[in-house]
């Protein structure tokens, strides 16, 4: 049996039971994590000045 990663895992389900709504959570969830990562490093400022 073959091991996939956790996103693999998660676009199988959303491809197998068609939850397509699924997809703009997860992007925006990805999209805020990853403001919160460059939130706390010198990129800050940058990130400050488009909101």
């Amino acid at each position: 049996m073959q091991r996939r990663s956790f996103l693999g895992e998660l676009f199988g389900f959303i491809r197998a039971h068609k939850a397509y709504m699924l997809v703009p959570v997860i992007v925006v969830l990805l999209l805020a994590g990853l403001l919160i990562i460059l939130g706390g490093t010198k990129a800050a400022p940058f990130i400050y000045t488009l909101f």
